[in-house]
């Protein structure tokens, strides 16, 4: 178990080295953390372009070669163009599709709270590779009469019929409009079937972000189109039954198994293909760590405002009546609570200045509000007039070896824990300035953590924070888990900043992100 984590822990922390170096180049477009999003994209753009061509293609086994043929003959065409896009649209869809599958693996990110959203997304890579392969049969060139009879093959190993498949693929009086009907009727029906388990898999993921920037929209398409342009696809020569082609051009993006099957056998591929499905279905019920108690709702103090409800990440939080009062009361549903804490940070009544003592209407049971309020005061007493509150992330930069005899530094589940109002209270009871250390853009183990927040501290979402304080006061610092060094560095910049006199601190009056 030791050794696993050891490799578990290096191999994420090379990723998001990756990741880091990615957010260089394109800051808050950076593709690795829109995977998700951008197989949406290219999704759409495979069922625009596949809706044209459908319309202008003759579907006959006489005439559909010979009308792809003229779209391939003028590759500049809006018909060309249509018909290359198509292509390297479906390619990308189906390499950011097995990209996003190996992130959230590799994050681990498949079990508890998002095992329903990953148990959903698994059979949605088995009707992309279904409709990707009969796409290429439609074309009835030579590596389209090769992939069918290797895939009657497969199929035949089964033993499921009575006459083996492969038959009807032998000579030219088996092949007819009819069995291309059936072709057409997979190729449409199976992407309507995935939209339709996508909709399924996003169910249990609250403002999911389905497109991505428009910055990385625009270079994606744009990138596609010029690969279109530059090198439109073409066909192999047609299909013909009577010949065995010495040579094909292979697709290594979806009829890579056929050579597997030929390498090994018909019964070896599909072995190897139940061995993964079963491996990928049972990933959530792998034993692992003990989750901690859901968030829980404080009645007496919940007064109905929807606001943890809007906040979180995973759609965990319902309103239901309240018996004791006309408002609703959020409920929460531990199946999907991810126990993050974001609820706590989204409700107006958790208030640090109240004279009544610290209450709030929804709280982690394990690491309550309450807690963090009296550290903050105990943080505050100690740490005198120039000392700096820090407020981390649990599953960012670890911030808890900043703390000395001027700097007071508290860990939460996930900085999206944090109510304004503890900010406000460091800020007016003592604090010379507040340093709050998000995630990255995008890197939030809990999707929303870092957005919300820094959404929160500038007054865009509510609660916000009060703003009867010097800017310069506060400060956002960006660090992903291993980047600790940042978080210091920030620190030591910023205590440096609030020792200026407040003439030469001009470039402190906003929030600094460190990207």
């Amino acid at each position: 178990m030791k050794l696993r984590a050891t490799l578990d822990s290096g191999s994420r922390q090379a990723y998001r080295h990756l990741e880091h170096g990615f957010d260089a180049a394109f800051d808050a477009a950076n593709p690795w953390r829109h995977l998700g999003a951008l197989a949406f994209l290219f999704l759409c753009l495979v069922l625009a372009t596949g809706t044209y061509l459908y319309v202008v293609i003759d579907t006959s086994v006489l005439g559909v070669y010979r009308s792809i043929g003229d779209l391939d003959r003028a590759p500049r065409s809006l018909g060309g163009l249509m018909h290359s896009l198509h292509r390297y649209a479906a390619d990308a869809f189906m390499l950011v599709t097995l990209l996003h599958l190996g992130r959230e693996l590799l994050l681990g990110r498949y079990k508890h709270f998002r095992a329903f959203s990953w148990l959903t997304g698994v059979p949605l890579l088995g009707f992309a590779f279904v409709s990707g392969v009969v796409g290429f049969w439609l074309k009835w060139d030579q590596l389209a009469h090769f992939s069918v009879v290797a895939s009657a093959e497969w199929l035949d190993a089964l033993n499921l019929f009575g006459v083996p498949i492969t038959r009807n693929f032998l000579s030219v009086a088996t092949v007819s409009d009819r069995l291309f009907s059936l072709f057409i009727f997979v190729h449409i029906g199976a992407p309507l079937l995935l939209i339709f388990g996508l909709w399924f898999h996003l169910q249990r993921l609250a403002a999911a972000d389905v497109f991505p920037p428009l910055t990385l929209t625009l270079g994606s398409c744009a990138t596609l189109l010029a690969l279109s342009l530059l090198a439109p696809v073409a066909s192999a020569a047609a299909a013909d039954l009577s010949l065995i082609p010495a040579a094909l051009a292979m697709d290594w993006f979806y009829l890579w198994p056929h050579l597997l099957m030929y390498a090994t056998s018909a019964q070896t591929l599909w072995a190897l293909a139940a061995l993964l499905a079963i491996a990928l279905f049972l990933l959530p019920l792998l034993p692992g760590a003990a989750l901690a108690a859901a968030a829980a709702v404080h009645p007496e103090h919940c007064n109905g405002c929807r606001r943890c409800v809007e906040d979180c990440p995973f759609a965990a939080i319902v309103m239901v009546p309240n018996p004791k009062a006309k408002t609703q009361l959020a409920q929460v549903l531990p199946e999907l609570c991810a126990r993050c804490g974001i609820c706590a940070g989204a409700c107006p009544a958790a208030s640090a200045s109240r004279a009544s003592g610290f209450v709030t209407g929804i709280d982690m049971p394990e690491a309550p509000l309450a807690t963090l309020h009296r550290e903050l005061q105990r943080g505050l007493e100690r740490i005198g007039e120039r000392g700096v509150v820090v407020f981390g992330c649990g599953q960012g930069a670890a911030t808890g070896q900043l703390a000395s005899a001027e700097v007071a530094a508290f860990s939460l589940n996930c900085v999206g824990m944090l109510p304004p109002s503890f900010v406000d209270h460091a800020l007016r009871n003592g604090a010379a300035g507040v340093l709050v250390a998000a995630c990255r853009p995008g890197g939030c183990a809990f999707r929303m953590g870092d957005r919300w927040t820094a959404e929160r501290l500038t007054g865009v979402r509510e609660p916000k924070l009060r703003t009867g304080f010097e800017p310069q006061r506060l400060r956002l610092v960006r660090a992903d888990c291993g980047e600790e060094e940042t978080v210091a560095s920030a620190l030591a910049e910023f205590r440096r900043a609030l020792e200026q006199p407040a003439a030469d601190n001009k470039l402190s009056t906003r929030m600094a992100s460190n990207v």
